[in-house]
Parts: C-alpha cells; sequence; structure tokens
C-alpha cells in the first residue's frame, strides 16, 4: 500500500515517522487507522523543498538500522536499543528522544535561537525589499540616462543638420554670387 520516496511521481505525501510516501488514496485509509492516525504527513512537494542537509537526517540507527528512540545526553547522540545495549548500557542520562525535543522546544536557549531566526528572515524580507527598490531604482536612472543621451544626440544631430544646411547655403550663395560675375564679363 505504502509507496518509497523513489516513486516521487506517484506520491502525494510523506509520512515523516516513517520517511514512505503515499499516494492519495493510501494517505485517506492512513489518516483513519488508530495507529497511524496522528502520525504527521507533510506534501511531497514541501519535502522536496526541504535543504539537503535536512533530507539526509534519518529516523534510522546507522549502525544498526533499528528507529532512533533515545537520546545519550552524556554522549550527546540519539540511540536505538541495540545501542544501549552494547555502547550505552552504564550511561545515566538517556531519555526519550520525544521528551528530550520537548525539553528543547520549551527550553531558554531554544526560544533564543527561534527569536533570531525570525529576525533573521525579517532582516532577509528587509534586504530583498531594499535589493528590489535599488534594482528598480537603478533601472529608472538607466532609462534616464539613456533619454538624456537620445535626447543630447538629437539635439546634437538638429545642430549639426542646420550647420550642413547654412554652410550649404552659403556655398550655393557663393556659387551663385561668383557665376554672376563670370556671366557679366
Amino acid at each position: 500500500m505504502e509507496t518509497t520516496i523513489e516513486k516521487v511521481e506517484e506520491s502525494r505525501s510523506l509520512k515523516e515517522e516513517c520517511e514512505k510516501g503515499l499516494c492519495l488514496d493510501c494517505k485517506e485509509h492512513h489518516s483513519l487507522l488508530k495507529a497511524t492516525r496522528n502520525h504527521n504527513i507533510i506534501p511531497i512537494t514541501e519535502y522536496l523543498r526541504l535543504p539537503n542537509y535536512a533530507l539526509e537526517i534519518t529516523r534510522n540507527c546507522k549502525f544498526h538500522n533499528e528507529v532512533l528512540q533515545i537520546f545519550c545526553k552524556g554522549h550527546d547522540c540519539p540511540c536505538c536499543r541495540k545501542c544501549i545495549i552494547e555502547t550505552h548500557n552504564n550511561c545515566k542520562d538517556l531519555i526519550e528522544i520525544e521528551d528530550y525535543i520537548k525539553d528543547v522546544k520549551s527550553s531558554a536557549r531554544f526560544q533564543e535561537v527561534e527569536e533570531i531566526m525570525k529576525e533573521t528572515v525579517e532582516n532577509i524580507k528587509r534586504i530583498r525589499i531594499n535589493r528590489y527598490e535599488n534594482l528598480t531604482s537603478l533601472q529608472e536612472e538607466k532609462n534616464r540616462i539613456e533619454n538624456d543621451v537620445v535626447q543630447t544626440r538629437i539635439k546634437i544631430n538638429n545642430h549639426l543638420d542646420k550647420l550642413q544646411a547654412d554652410l550649404i547655403q552659403d556655398l550655393y550663395a557663393k556659387v551663385e554670387k561668383e557665376n554672376e560675375k563670370y556671366n557679366r564679363y
């Protein structure tokens, strides 16, 4: 019933808990089952927009390929059941990942980082607006200068046309005057 991430064109959403793609029919069926109705399902389009480092995060242990359920505060790492038995048997600061995440999200440091992120997003928005305004202003200035150059060229051409007409008229007048002199004799 479930598809894998590779079948993105068929999948419309993604189950975060088990990282499986779901088609529309499976998504609806999945949300009706008691065991999976609380699973967080995100649209595949949002999943594909995640940065690469976020896509590389896995819920499975890289050593045992089991679901990571426990966090060892002493070693600052997530663990599966086998890791606890093999490596973290004597560790005292073990906590369920879900509880650890809740603690992290409510911590002052997390709130501070979240506030910094909000400020950063606002700064980026302001920078984008400023950049857009600068580019618009630059374009307007370019158009104004280009128009000035065209107008100056028109004035220069008109002046040169007038000089040419005056010189030719003067030339014709002198030639006519000389012709009259020769015709008198």
